[in-house]
Protein backbone atom coordinates (compact mmCIF):
# COMPACT_ATOMS: atom_id res chain seq x y z
CA UNK A 1 0.00 0.00 0.00
CA UNK A 2 2.53 2.66 0.64
CA UNK A 3 4.80 2.03 -2.46
CA UNK A 4 1.23 2.63 -4.32
CA UNK A 5 0.78 5.66 -2.53
CA UNK A 6 4.63 6.74 -3.55
CA UNK A 7 3.88 6.13 -6.74
CA UNK A 8 0.36 8.36 -6.76
CA UNK A 9 2.51 11.20 -5.19
CA UNK A 10 5.44 11.07 -7.85
CA UNK A 11 2.63 11.64 -10.27
CA UNK A 12 0.78 13.83 -8.69
CA UNK A 13 4.20 15.70 -8.02
CA UNK A 14 4.63 16.00 -12.13
CA UNK A 15 1.16 16.65 -12.74
CA UNK A 16 1.64 19.71 -10.38
CA UNK A 17 4.73 21.20 -11.51
CA UNK A 18 3.38 20.64 -15.45
CA UNK A 19 0.03 22.69 -14.83
CA UNK A 20 1.91 25.29 -12.23
CA UNK A 21 4.74 25.89 -15.37
CA UNK A 22 1.74 26.50 -17.74
CA UNK A 23 0.07 28.45 -15.89
CA UNK A 24 2.86 30.86 -15.15
CA UNK A 25 3.50 30.72 -18.64
CA UNK A 26 0.49 32.13 -19.93
CA UNK A 27 0.72 36.08 -18.51
CA UNK A 28 4.81 35.88 -20.03
CA UNK A 29 2.95 34.75 -23.18
CA UNK A 30 0.57 37.44 -22.62
CA UNK A 31 3.26 40.18 -21.64
CA UNK A 32 5.92 38.76 -24.59
CA UNK A 33 2.79 39.53 -27.32
CA UNK A 34 1.67 42.76 -25.69
CA UNK A 35 5.28 44.40 -25.19
CA UNK A 36 7.17 42.66 -28.40
CA UNK A 37 4.96 41.02 -30.79
CA UNK A 38 2.27 43.96 -31.45
CA UNK A 39 4.74 46.76 -31.52
CA UNK A 40 6.69 44.68 -34.43
CA UNK A 41 3.21 44.20 -36.17
CA UNK A 42 2.41 48.19 -35.68
CA UNK A 43 -0.39 47.92 -33.10
CA UNK A 44 -0.76 48.62 -29.46
CA UNK A 45 -3.75 48.11 -27.53
CA UNK A 46 -5.34 52.10 -26.72
CA UNK A 47 -7.86 52.28 -23.98
CA UNK A 48 -8.80 48.37 -24.38
CA UNK A 49 -8.96 48.90 -28.26
CA UNK A 50 -6.62 47.71 -30.75
CA UNK A 51 -5.38 50.13 -32.71
CA UNK A 52 -2.66 50.84 -35.38
CA UNK A 53 -0.02 52.94 -34.00
CA UNK A 54 1.34 56.16 -36.04
CA UNK A 55 4.31 58.45 -36.02
CA UNK A 56 4.27 61.74 -37.13
CA UNK A 57 7.58 63.64 -38.47
CA UNK A 58 7.23 65.31 -34.78
CA UNK A 59 7.68 62.04 -33.12
CA UNK A 60 4.39 61.81 -31.78
CA UNK A 61 2.16 58.93 -31.60
CA UNK A 62 -1.54 58.97 -33.11
CA UNK A 63 -3.57 55.79 -32.81
CA UNK A 64 -6.37 54.40 -35.31
CA UNK A 65 -8.63 51.96 -35.25
CA UNK A 66 -7.02 48.36 -36.77
CA UNK A 67 -9.16 46.93 -38.97
CA UNK A 68 -11.94 44.92 -37.95
CA UNK A 69 -10.87 41.34 -39.31
CA UNK A 70 -7.25 42.59 -36.80
CA UNK A 71 -9.53 43.28 -34.02
CA UNK A 72 -11.27 40.06 -34.06
CA UNK A 73 -7.93 37.90 -34.48
CA UNK A 74 -6.77 39.30 -31.47
CA UNK A 75 -10.15 39.37 -29.16
CA UNK A 76 -9.96 35.49 -30.39
CA UNK A 77 -6.20 35.05 -29.15
CA UNK A 78 -7.29 36.78 -25.59
CA UNK A 79 -10.44 34.56 -25.26
CA UNK A 80 -7.92 31.63 -25.83
CA UNK A 81 -5.71 32.58 -23.37
CA UNK A 82 -8.52 32.59 -20.85
CA UNK A 83 -9.96 29.51 -21.68
CA UNK A 84 -6.73 27.83 -21.06
CA UNK A 85 -6.59 29.29 -17.86
CA UNK A 86 -9.44 27.88 -16.77
CA UNK A 87 -8.78 24.63 -19.10
CA UNK A 88 -5.54 24.47 -16.69
CA UNK A 89 -6.95 25.46 -13.44
CA UNK A 90 -9.26 23.05 -13.44
CA UNK A 91 -7.09 20.20 -14.38
CA UNK A 92 -5.18 21.36 -11.22
CA UNK A 93 -8.59 21.32 -9.03
CA UNK A 94 -9.38 17.89 -10.56
CA UNK A 95 -5.66 16.34 -9.92
CA UNK A 96 -5.16 17.53 -6.04
CA UNK A 97 -9.01 16.29 -5.42
CA UNK A 98 -8.59 13.07 -6.60
CA UNK A 99 -5.13 12.70 -4.86
CA UNK A 100 -6.46 13.68 -1.53
CA UNK A 101 -9.76 11.17 -2.13
CA UNK A 102 -7.42 8.67 -2.87
CA UNK A 103 -4.97 9.44 0.22
CA UNK A 104 -8.16 9.01 2.38
CA UNK A 105 -9.44 5.60 0.69
CA UNK A 106 -5.72 4.19 1.46
CA UNK A 107 -5.93 5.51 5.11
CA UNK A 108 -8.75 3.18 5.91
CA UNK A 109 -8.50 -0.28 6.99
CA UNK A 110 -8.71 -2.38 4.16
CA UNK A 111 -10.36 -5.51 6.33
CA UNK A 112 -13.23 -2.72 6.96
CA UNK A 113 -14.67 -2.97 3.10
CA UNK A 114 -17.89 -2.22 4.12
CA UNK A 115 -16.39 1.47 5.67
CA UNK A 116 -14.92 1.82 2.35
CA UNK A 117 -17.89 1.32 0.11
CA UNK A 118 -20.09 3.48 2.59
CA UNK A 119 -18.02 6.69 1.76
CA UNK A 120 -17.62 5.99 -2.26
CA UNK A 121 -20.89 7.99 -2.98
CA UNK A 122 -20.17 10.78 -0.37
CA UNK A 123 -16.59 11.08 -2.17
CA UNK A 124 -18.01 10.88 -5.58
CA UNK A 125 -21.01 13.48 -4.35
CA UNK A 126 -18.13 15.66 -2.79
CA UNK A 127 -15.68 15.43 -5.83
CA UNK A 128 -18.66 16.80 -7.72
CA UNK A 129 -19.59 19.58 -5.76
CA UNK A 130 -16.18 21.21 -5.27
CA UNK A 131 -15.92 20.84 -9.45
CA UNK A 132 -19.02 22.86 -10.00
CA UNK A 133 -17.64 25.17 -7.43
CA UNK A 134 -14.50 25.27 -8.75
CA UNK A 135 -15.24 26.33 -12.23
CA UNK A 136 -18.02 28.62 -11.48
CA UNK A 137 -15.54 30.69 -9.73
CA UNK A 138 -12.33 30.44 -12.17
CA UNK A 139 -14.78 31.28 -15.42
CA UNK A 140 -16.39 33.88 -13.34
CA UNK A 141 -12.73 34.95 -12.91
CA UNK A 142 -11.84 35.38 -16.36
CA UNK A 143 -15.24 36.07 -17.90
CA UNK A 144 -16.78 38.29 -15.39
CA UNK A 145 -19.55 39.43 -17.94
CA UNK A 146 -20.75 35.87 -18.45
CA UNK A 147 -23.69 35.12 -15.84
CA UNK A 148 -23.25 31.55 -15.42
CA UNK A 149 -26.38 31.08 -13.14
CA UNK A 150 -29.16 32.34 -15.21
CA UNK A 151 -27.54 30.14 -18.05
CA UNK A 152 -27.98 27.22 -15.83
CA UNK A 153 -30.76 27.73 -14.01
CA UNK A 154 -33.22 30.04 -15.98
CA UNK A 155 -32.40 27.75 -19.33
CA UNK A 156 -35.91 26.07 -19.70
CA UNK A 157 -34.85 23.79 -22.41
CA UNK A 158 -31.65 23.09 -21.16
CA UNK A 159 -33.22 22.06 -17.76
CA UNK A 160 -35.77 19.66 -19.71
CA UNK A 161 -33.11 18.26 -21.65
CA UNK A 162 -30.99 17.11 -19.01
CA UNK A 163 -33.91 15.98 -17.07
CA UNK A 164 -34.62 13.67 -19.19
CA UNK A 165 -31.28 12.50 -20.57
CA UNK A 166 -29.55 12.04 -17.03
CA UNK A 167 -33.12 10.54 -15.19
CA UNK A 168 -31.81 7.07 -14.24
CA UNK A 169 -28.63 8.34 -13.52
CA UNK A 170 -29.79 10.97 -11.06
CA UNK A 171 -32.30 8.58 -9.46
CA UNK A 172 -29.38 5.93 -9.20
CA UNK A 173 -27.28 8.70 -7.53
CA UNK A 174 -30.29 10.12 -5.44
CA UNK A 175 -31.36 6.33 -3.78
CA UNK A 176 -27.79 5.39 -3.81
CA UNK A 177 -26.98 8.27 -1.23
CA UNK A 178 -30.31 7.71 0.25
CA UNK A 179 -29.41 3.71 0.92
CA UNK A 180 -26.13 4.80 2.59
CA UNK A 181 -27.55 7.03 4.91
CA UNK A 182 -29.42 4.06 6.15
CA UNK A 183 -26.79 1.38 5.41
CA UNK A 184 -29.26 -1.37 5.70
CA UNK A 185 -26.61 -3.74 4.31
CA UNK A 186 -22.69 -3.79 3.99
CA UNK A 187 -20.60 -5.48 1.96
CA UNK A 188 -20.19 -9.20 2.88
CA UNK A 189 -24.18 -9.57 4.07
CA UNK A 190 -25.97 -12.17 2.80
CA UNK A 191 -29.66 -10.27 1.37
CA UNK A 192 -32.92 -11.61 -0.10
CA UNK A 193 -34.77 -9.73 -2.79
CA UNK A 194 -38.39 -10.51 -3.62
CA UNK A 195 -38.41 -12.14 -6.99
CA UNK A 196 -34.78 -11.22 -7.83
CA UNK A 197 -32.58 -13.79 -5.97
CA UNK A 198 -30.47 -14.23 -3.11
CA UNK A 199 -26.98 -13.48 -2.26
CA UNK A 200 -23.73 -12.24 -0.51
CA UNK A 201 -23.34 -8.22 -1.29
CA UNK A 202 -19.96 -7.82 -3.04
CA UNK A 203 -19.87 -4.21 -3.94
CA UNK A 204 -22.40 -0.92 -3.14
CA UNK A 205 -21.43 2.15 -5.52
CA UNK A 206 -23.46 5.27 -6.50
CA UNK A 207 -25.23 3.02 -9.32
CA UNK A 208 -26.34 0.40 -8.15
CA UNK A 209 -24.91 -2.81 -5.94
CA UNK A 210 -23.46 -6.23 -7.04
CA UNK A 211 -24.37 -9.38 -5.01
CA UNK A 212 -22.90 -12.80 -5.56
CA UNK A 213 -25.39 -15.41 -5.36
CA UNK A 214 -25.01 -18.83 -4.60
CA UNK A 215 -24.80 -20.00 -7.94
CA UNK A 216 -21.91 -17.72 -8.35
CA UNK A 217 -22.72 -15.97 -10.67
CA UNK A 218 -23.08 -11.96 -10.21
CA UNK A 219 -26.60 -10.19 -9.80
CA UNK A 220 -26.21 -6.04 -10.45
CA UNK A 221 -29.07 -3.98 -9.49
CA UNK A 222 -29.54 -0.42 -9.87
CA UNK A 223 -30.01 1.97 -6.76
CA UNK A 224 -33.29 3.29 -7.90
CA UNK A 225 -34.75 -0.31 -8.49
CA UNK A 226 -33.09 -1.21 -5.28
CA UNK A 227 -34.89 1.41 -2.84
CA UNK A 228 -38.59 0.31 -3.89
CA UNK A 229 -37.11 -3.57 -3.60
CA UNK A 230 -38.47 -5.61 -0.07
CA UNK A 231 -34.72 -6.72 1.39
CA UNK A 232 -34.35 -9.14 3.87
CA UNK A 233 -30.86 -9.04 5.38
CA UNK A 234 -28.74 -11.32 7.25
CA UNK A 235 -25.60 -9.09 8.60
CA UNK A 236 -22.28 -11.07 8.78
CA UNK A 237 -21.84 -10.10 12.09
CA UNK A 238 -25.60 -11.43 13.56
CA UNK A 239 -25.79 -15.03 14.28
CA UNK A 240 -28.96 -15.56 12.23
CA UNK A 241 -31.56 -18.93 12.68
CA UNK A 242 -32.49 -21.18 10.45
CA UNK A 243 -35.26 -23.44 10.69
CA UNK A 244 -35.41 -27.46 8.93
CA UNK A 245 -37.65 -29.95 9.19
CA UNK A 246 -38.57 -33.34 9.80
CA UNK A 247 -40.79 -36.07 10.67
CA UNK A 248 -40.55 -38.82 13.34
CA UNK A 249 -42.88 -41.75 13.64
CA UNK A 250 -45.72 -41.26 16.48
CA UNK A 251 -44.07 -44.54 18.16
CA UNK A 252 -40.96 -42.26 19.43
CA UNK A 253 -40.97 -40.54 22.61
CA UNK A 254 -40.92 -36.90 21.67
CA UNK A 255 -38.84 -36.38 24.78
CA UNK A 256 -36.10 -38.77 23.10
CA UNK A 257 -36.16 -37.27 19.60
CA UNK A 258 -35.41 -33.88 21.09
CA UNK A 259 -32.78 -34.95 23.68
CA UNK A 260 -31.22 -37.02 20.19
CA UNK A 261 -31.21 -34.22 17.40
CA UNK A 262 -30.23 -31.66 19.93
CA UNK A 263 -27.13 -33.65 20.35
CA UNK A 264 -26.33 -34.77 16.57
CA UNK A 265 -26.10 -31.25 15.79
CA UNK A 266 -24.51 -29.36 18.63
CA UNK A 267 -20.99 -30.35 17.51
CA UNK A 268 -22.03 -29.64 14.07
CA UNK A 269 -19.79 -27.31 12.42
CA UNK A 270 -20.95 -23.95 11.37
CA UNK A 271 -23.07 -23.82 14.37
CA UNK A 272 -23.19 -21.31 17.09
CA UNK A 273 -22.43 -22.28 20.31
CA UNK A 274 -23.88 -19.03 21.56
CA UNK A 275 -27.53 -20.25 21.53
CA UNK A 276 -28.77 -23.68 22.24
CA UNK A 277 -30.49 -25.61 19.52
CA UNK A 278 -34.35 -25.59 20.09
CA UNK A 279 -36.38 -28.83 18.70
CA UNK A 280 -40.10 -28.63 18.69
CA UNK A 281 -42.85 -30.19 17.43
CA UNK A 282 -44.91 -28.45 14.65
CA UNK A 283 -48.06 -30.40 14.39
CA UNK A 284 -49.07 -33.87 14.82
CA UNK A 285 -50.13 -34.77 11.20
CA UNK A 286 -51.29 -37.51 9.33
CA UNK A 287 -47.89 -39.64 8.86
CA UNK A 288 -46.30 -38.64 12.01
CA UNK A 289 -44.95 -35.86 14.62
CA UNK A 290 -43.73 -32.41 12.27
CA UNK A 291 -40.70 -31.65 14.27
CA UNK A 292 -38.94 -28.28 13.64
CA UNK A 293 -34.96 -27.56 14.60
CA UNK A 294 -34.04 -23.98 14.98
CA UNK A 295 -30.43 -23.78 15.04
CA UNK A 296 -28.07 -20.41 14.24
CA UNK A 297 -25.20 -19.95 12.30
CA UNK A 298 -21.40 -18.42 12.75
CA UNK A 299 -21.60 -17.62 8.81
CA UNK A 300 -24.72 -17.40 7.38
CA UNK A 301 -23.29 -17.21 3.95
CA UNK A 302 -23.05 -20.91 4.22
CA UNK A 303 -26.93 -21.79 5.15
CA UNK A 304 -27.11 -24.27 2.57
CA UNK A 305 -24.41 -26.63 3.51
CA UNK A 306 -24.79 -26.48 6.88
CA UNK A 307 -28.88 -27.10 6.30
CA UNK A 308 -27.51 -30.24 4.49
CA UNK A 309 -25.24 -31.08 7.04
CA UNK A 310 -28.12 -31.00 9.86
CA UNK A 311 -30.15 -33.40 7.95
CA UNK A 312 -27.13 -35.68 7.39
CA UNK A 313 -26.83 -35.38 11.68
CA UNK A 314 -30.20 -36.15 12.29
CA UNK A 315 -30.74 -38.92 9.71
CA UNK A 316 -27.22 -40.51 11.11
CA UNK A 317 -28.94 -39.86 14.82
CA UNK A 318 -31.93 -41.82 13.61
CA UNK A 319 -30.47 -44.78 12.48
CA UNK A 320 -28.29 -45.70 15.59
CA UNK A 321 -31.48 -44.83 18.09
CA UNK A 322 -33.57 -46.82 15.60
CA UNK A 323 -35.95 -43.99 14.99
CA UNK A 324 -38.08 -43.71 12.30
CA UNK A 325 -39.28 -41.53 9.66
CA UNK A 326 -42.23 -42.36 8.36
CA UNK A 327 -43.28 -41.55 4.75
CA UNK A 328 -47.00 -41.67 3.12
CA UNK A 329 -46.49 -45.49 1.37
CA UNK A 330 -47.58 -48.50 1.94
CA UNK A 331 -45.61 -51.62 1.58
CA UNK A 332 -46.41 -55.10 0.75
CA UNK A 333 -43.17 -57.59 2.50
CA UNK A 334 -43.63 -61.46 0.78
CA UNK A 335 -41.27 -63.51 2.60
CA UNK A 336 -40.41 -67.29 1.39
CA UNK A 337 -38.57 -69.66 3.57
CA UNK A 338 -34.82 -69.95 4.05
CA UNK A 339 -32.83 -72.55 5.72
CA UNK A 340 -31.31 -69.53 8.43
CA UNK A 341 -33.43 -66.37 8.86
CA UNK A 342 -32.55 -62.97 8.45
CA UNK A 343 -32.00 -62.63 12.64
CA UNK A 344 -29.84 -65.79 12.62
CA UNK A 345 -27.69 -64.30 9.27
CA UNK A 346 -27.17 -61.49 11.16
CA UNK A 347 -25.59 -63.34 14.62
CA UNK A 348 -23.19 -65.33 12.69
CA UNK A 349 -21.67 -61.96 11.25
CA UNK A 350 -21.71 -60.52 14.73
CA UNK A 351 -20.19 -63.59 15.99
CA UNK A 352 -17.55 -63.79 13.36
CA UNK A 353 -16.47 -60.10 14.02
CA UNK A 354 -16.04 -60.63 17.53
CA UNK A 355 -14.23 -63.98 17.47
CA UNK A 356 -11.53 -61.58 15.44
CA UNK A 357 -11.02 -58.95 18.59
CA UNK A 358 -7.91 -60.23 20.33
CA UNK A 359 -10.05 -59.54 23.97
CA UNK A 360 -12.31 -62.13 23.16
CA UNK A 361 -9.78 -65.16 22.74
CA UNK A 362 -10.63 -66.60 25.90
CA UNK A 363 -14.30 -67.16 24.67
CA UNK A 364 -15.75 -70.23 23.24
CA UNK A 365 -18.05 -70.33 20.65
CA UNK A 366 -21.16 -70.52 22.65
CA UNK A 367 -19.64 -67.53 24.96
CA UNK A 368 -18.99 -65.68 21.49
CA UNK A 369 -22.80 -66.19 20.48
CA UNK A 370 -24.14 -65.13 23.60
CA UNK A 371 -22.40 -62.20 23.69
CA UNK A 372 -23.14 -61.64 19.58
CA UNK A 373 -26.92 -61.50 21.07
CA UNK A 374 -26.78 -58.49 23.15
CA UNK A 375 -24.59 -56.19 20.64
CA UNK A 376 -26.41 -53.13 19.04
CA UNK A 377 -24.81 -51.57 15.70
CA UNK A 378 -24.57 -48.31 15.27
CA UNK A 379 -23.60 -45.59 12.61
CA UNK A 380 -21.41 -42.53 12.74
CA UNK A 381 -21.05 -39.59 10.36
CA UNK A 382 -17.41 -38.57 9.50
CA UNK A 383 -16.46 -35.99 12.01
CA UNK A 384 -19.08 -37.04 14.27
CA UNK A 385 -18.49 -37.87 18.08
CA UNK A 386 -18.96 -40.90 19.66
CA UNK A 387 -17.28 -40.81 22.47
CA UNK A 388 -16.85 -37.77 24.26
CA UNK A 389 -14.09 -37.49 26.94
CA UNK A 390 -14.95 -36.79 30.93
CA UNK A 391 -18.38 -38.18 30.38
CA UNK A 392 -19.70 -41.97 32.00
CA UNK A 393 -19.25 -44.93 30.39
CA UNK A 394 -21.24 -48.12 30.42
CA UNK A 395 -20.01 -49.07 27.25
CA UNK A 396 -17.24 -50.11 24.60
CA UNK A 397 -17.33 -50.28 21.22
CA UNK A 398 -15.45 -52.75 18.28
CA UNK A 399 -15.12 -51.35 14.90
CA UNK A 400 -17.14 -53.34 12.30
CA UNK A 401 -15.98 -51.15 9.68
CA UNK A 402 -15.00 -47.18 9.65
CA UNK A 403 -11.92 -45.28 11.18
CA UNK A 404 -11.80 -43.25 14.25
CA UNK A 405 -9.26 -41.49 16.03
CA UNK A 406 -8.63 -41.01 20.03
CA UNK A 407 -7.82 -37.46 20.79
CA UNK A 408 -6.91 -35.68 24.19
CA UNK A 409 -6.30 -32.54 25.28
CA UNK A 410 -3.09 -31.01 26.31
CA UNK A 411 -3.34 -26.99 27.55
CA UNK A 412 -6.79 -26.83 25.46
CA UNK A 413 -4.94 -28.31 22.19
CA UNK A 414 -6.41 -31.27 20.58
CA UNK A 415 -3.93 -33.91 19.85
CA UNK A 416 -4.71 -37.30 17.89
CA UNK A 417 -2.79 -40.30 19.98
CA UNK A 418 -4.31 -42.84 18.07
CA UNK A 419 -6.24 -44.51 14.72
CA UNK A 420 -8.27 -47.58 15.18
CA UNK A 421 -9.55 -49.45 12.30
CA UNK A 422 -11.50 -52.66 11.45
CA UNK A 423 -12.00 -55.03 14.46
CA UNK A 424 -10.03 -52.67 16.72
CA UNK A 425 -11.96 -51.55 19.80
CA UNK A 426 -12.14 -48.75 22.50
CA UNK A 427 -14.11 -47.27 25.26
CA UNK A 428 -13.23 -50.37 27.46
CA UNK A 429 -11.45 -48.58 29.93
CA UNK A 430 -14.38 -46.54 31.51
CA UNK A 431 -16.67 -50.24 30.99
CA UNK A 432 -14.39 -52.27 33.05
CA UNK A 433 -13.10 -49.69 35.63
CA UNK A 434 -15.93 -47.16 36.03
CA UNK A 435 -13.96 -44.32 35.66
CA UNK A 436 -14.93 -41.42 33.09
CA UNK A 437 -13.90 -41.27 29.84
CA UNK A 438 -10.33 -40.10 29.00
CA UNK A 439 -10.55 -39.44 25.85
CA UNK A 440 -12.43 -38.51 22.27
CA UNK A 441 -13.13 -40.83 19.67
CA UNK A 442 -14.15 -39.10 16.22
CA UNK A 443 -15.40 -40.98 13.16
CA UNK A 444 -12.82 -40.43 10.39
CA UNK A 445 -15.05 -41.62 7.80
CA UNK A 446 -18.69 -43.52 7.87
CA UNK A 447 -17.94 -45.90 10.65
CA UNK A 448 -19.90 -48.68 12.03
CA UNK A 449 -19.59 -49.90 15.64
CA UNK A 450 -20.79 -52.75 17.23
CA UNK A 451 -21.34 -51.64 21.28
CA UNK A 452 -21.59 -53.95 24.04
CA UNK A 453 -23.03 -52.68 27.17
CA UNK A 454 -21.90 -53.50 30.95
CA UNK A 455 -25.10 -55.92 31.61
CA UNK A 456 -24.72 -57.66 27.96
CA UNK A 457 -21.12 -58.00 29.64
CA UNK A 458 -21.25 -59.57 32.84
CA UNK A 459 -22.71 -62.63 32.85
CA UNK A 460 -19.78 -63.66 30.17
CA UNK A 461 -16.96 -62.58 32.86
CA UNK A 462 -18.75 -64.65 35.44
CA UNK A 463 -18.69 -67.79 33.28
CA UNK A 464 -14.97 -67.33 31.92
CA UNK A 465 -13.18 -66.26 34.53
CA UNK A 466 -9.87 -66.03 31.88
CA UNK A 467 -11.88 -63.06 29.91
CA UNK A 468 -11.06 -61.02 33.03
CA UNK A 469 -7.19 -61.62 33.40
CA UNK A 470 -6.98 -60.86 29.11
CA UNK A 471 -8.92 -57.85 29.63
CA UNK A 472 -6.96 -56.40 32.15
CA UNK A 473 -3.48 -56.88 30.27
CA UNK A 474 -4.97 -55.56 27.03
CA UNK A 475 -6.07 -52.49 29.51
CA UNK A 476 -3.00 -52.09 31.17
CA UNK A 477 -1.20 -51.66 27.90
CA UNK A 478 -3.28 -49.07 26.43
CA UNK A 479 -3.56 -47.52 29.98
CA UNK A 480 0.70 -47.41 29.43
CA UNK A 481 0.89 -45.74 26.54
CA UNK A 482 -2.35 -43.25 27.30
CA UNK A 483 -0.14 -41.93 30.57
CA UNK A 484 3.27 -42.17 28.30
CA UNK A 485 1.18 -39.18 26.09
CA UNK A 486 -0.19 -37.28 28.72
CA UNK A 487 3.49 -37.90 30.77
CA UNK A 488 1.80 -38.64 33.78
CA UNK A 489 5.24 -40.55 35.54
CA UNK A 490 3.01 -43.80 36.07
CA UNK A 491 5.70 -46.53 35.24
CA UNK A 492 4.48 -49.81 38.05
CA UNK A 493 2.65 -51.85 35.43
CA UNK A 494 1.83 -54.56 38.30
CA UNK A 495 0.16 -52.09 40.57
CA UNK A 496 -1.67 -50.34 37.50
CA UNK A 497 -3.10 -54.29 36.61
CA UNK A 498 -3.74 -54.88 40.22
CA UNK A 499 -6.05 -51.66 40.50
CA UNK A 500 -8.07 -52.65 37.04
CA UNK A 501 -8.59 -56.20 38.16
CA UNK A 502 -9.60 -54.55 41.60
CA UNK A 503 -12.29 -52.28 39.77
CA UNK A 504 -13.65 -54.88 37.26
CA UNK A 505 -14.36 -57.56 40.37
CA UNK A 506 -16.18 -54.42 42.20
CA UNK A 507 -17.99 -53.40 39.66
CA UNK A 508 -19.03 -56.21 38.01
CA UNK A 509 -19.76 -57.81 41.24
CA UNK A 510 -16.99 -60.84 40.90
CA UNK A 511 -15.76 -63.21 43.36
CA UNK A 512 -11.80 -63.56 44.08
CA UNK A 513 -12.20 -66.74 42.50
CA UNK A 514 -13.76 -65.65 39.71
CA UNK A 515 -11.08 -63.58 38.33
CA UNK A 516 -7.16 -63.68 39.75
CA UNK A 517 -6.49 -65.88 42.38
CA UNK A 518 -4.85 -62.82 44.48
CA UNK A 519 -3.67 -59.62 43.87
Amino acid sequence: MQSDVRRKLILFVIKLGILVALLVSLPILEGWINTTLLPELGLAVNEGVLSNVVVSERGTLSFTPATMITQTTFAIVLILFKVLRVLFVMMLVIAIVRFVSHLITSSRNKSDSSAIASSSILQTVLSVIIYIIAFFVVFQSQFPDIPLAPLFTGSTILGIVVGLALQDTLGNLFAGVALQADQPFQIGDVVVLSNRGSGVVEDVSWRGVKIRTFSNSLLMISNAVLGKEIIDVARKEDAVARNVFFSTGYGHSPATTQSVVREAIRAAENVSNKFRPVVRIRNLGADGIEWEVKYWLDDYSRFNDTDALIRERIWYAFQRESITIPYPTRTLHVERGSGHSPVEHHYDLVSARLSNVPIFDPLSEEEIALLAEKVKKRVYAPGELIVRSGTEGSSMFIIDRGKVAIQIYDNGNKIKVNELGESDFFGEMSLLTGEPRTADVVALVETEVMQIRRNSLKPVLEANPLLAQSITDIVAERRAKLNASQDTGVTDQAEVKKGIIRSIRKLFGLSKRKGEAED
